[in-house]
């Protein structure tokens, strides 16, 4: 009876696994598509983007009026690079070059993103951090540049 149930809930783990590592990485690669467009789309509208004012505050130093739009764009071409899985490479490239730009504020703005130093976070300072998984995800999608993918058991690698 015991042997029969690990059997059975071998058999439904492994279909399960098997769907997670074929289709994993897509929905991953275009759910952060829809966020990168749509976050970035928000910005084209003055006053729609929660993160408008964290931004103008943050790059003070360049025109807001110029700036807004263009990281609008920005991520929305991330977006849509991501969601159709198109020139990958350079898509990773803006998405890794946008996000350090990203936690400037916890540097430049500490007021802004901390209420009780170091773990006392603001709304505005866990939307900054949430970006570790934007990153993470990042990473996984450009391990599959080349080909790569997720397998969901072991292979006997000799190079291993």
């Amino acid at each position: 009876m015991l042997e029969t149930l690990e059997t059975r809930f071998d058999a439904v783990d492994r279909v399960i696994t098997r769907f997670m590592a074929d289709y994993g990485v897509l929905i991953m690669r275009v759910g952060l598509g829809i966020v990168f467009f749509w976050f970035g789309a928000l910005k084209l509208f003055p006053g729609w983007s929660p993160a408008e004012d964290l931004v103008r505050d943050t790059v003070y130093f360049v025109d807001p009026d110029i700036f807004i739009p263009v990281l609008a764009v920005w991520e929305m071409l991330i977006g849509l690079g991501l969601i159709f899985g198109k020139f990958m490479r350079i898509t990773l490239l803006l998405l890794f070059l946008q996000m350090p730009g990203t936690a400037l504020p916890l540097v430049l703005l500490p007021e802004a993103v901390w209420h009780n130093f170091p773990f006392g976070l603001t709304l505005e300072g866990q939307y900054i951090v949430k970006n570790l998984v934007l990153i993470g995800a990042g990473l996984v999608i450009g391990g599959t540049v080349r080909g790569g993918r997720v397998v969901p058991e072991p292979i006997d690698d000799p190079l291993n």
